[in-house]
């Protein structure tokens, strides 16, 4: 395959991948959408049936990796290490291509969410500055400058305990899954010709996100976390709060982390 139907096919599986993905996270967060408060099963299953589109829609062009975890183990597994920037680059621009279709498709839904009493904490009486107790404490309230933001979980992932040595081990664990599973259906050309591992992919996303997703929020991908972040910190969104810069390291080293190991493990075994 060219360098040109790589690009274009990460980009395209990607970009399909983080607009379902994504979108079932704003479905789920945003106010005012008919599947506000859906919970963690749809948002597993969203995501499942996300990368089961975006593997379906690029095999054919790129072999459809859609993650720089996935190129990474592919890469120490085979020796072949060409090709993987343009993976790489083609990954994170869909990835930002398919976050900015989930802003546009939710723009109402964003603008009524971040101006929602609850979720910007009331607005500021009108008038001359001689309120100081409302200024004070709208002065308070305002989160530093790197908090996550009321809507940054729509497009990135975020610890429920923040602590970077197990949030780095469950980001390793549950990319060492995916890819030991990937790696392993590349053994196996009755699933790769028939596409049922298309299918076993998407499955063993919704089992990790099942089992594993608890404690960050399962990124398991660089580019799903990086790309959706960089479109959060550049969306013109009021009250939009930090990107979380602090954190977004760990979904990169962790699933980066975790498809070597994957990818050791696979060669010593295989």
């Amino acid at each position: 395959m060219s360098s040109s139907d790589i690009f274009f096919g990460e980009l395209l599986g990607t970009g399909v991948l983080v607009l379902l993905g994504c979108g079932v996270v704003a479905g789920n967060v945003l106010r005012k959408s008919k599947s506000f408060d859906a919970g963690w099963l749809a948002i597993t299953f969203g995501w499942g049936i996300g990368v089961l589109s975006g593997v379906y829609v690029s095999t054919q062009l790129s072999g459809a990796h859609l993650n720089p975890a996935v190129t990474l183990g592919i890469a120490i597994d085979s020796g072949e290490w060409n090709d993987v920037p343009t993976y790489v680059a083609g990954q994170l621009l869909g990835a930002m291509v398919g976050a900015t279709l989930v802003w546009l498709a939710y723009y109402g839904h964003f603008l009524a969410h971040l101006e929602h009493r609850e979720v910007v904490g009331g607005s500021r009486t009108p008038g001359p500055k001689a309120f100081d107790a409302d200024a004070d404490h709208e002065e308070r309230r305002k989160p530093a400058r790197d908090e996550p933001g009321p809507v940054l979980g729509v497009f990135a992932t975020a610890p429920e305990i923040r602590n970077s040595v197990q949030n780095v081990a469950t980001e390793i664990i549950g990319t060492a899954v995916l890819v030991l599973l990937v790696l392993g259906i590349g053994l196996n050309d009755g699933l790769t010709v028939s596409g049922t591992g298309g299918l076993m992919v998407a499955l063993v996303v919704v089992g990790i996100g099942l089992s594993l997703g608890g404690p960050t929020g399962y990124a398991i991908n660089p580019a799903r976390d990086l790309g959706p972040r960089l479109v959060h910190a550049l969306l013109p969104l009021p009250n939009k709060g930090g990107s979380d810069w602090g954190y977004a390291w760990v979904p990169i080293v962790g699933p980066l982390a975790g498809a070597a190991l994957a990818a050791g493990i696979h060669g010593l075994l295989f």
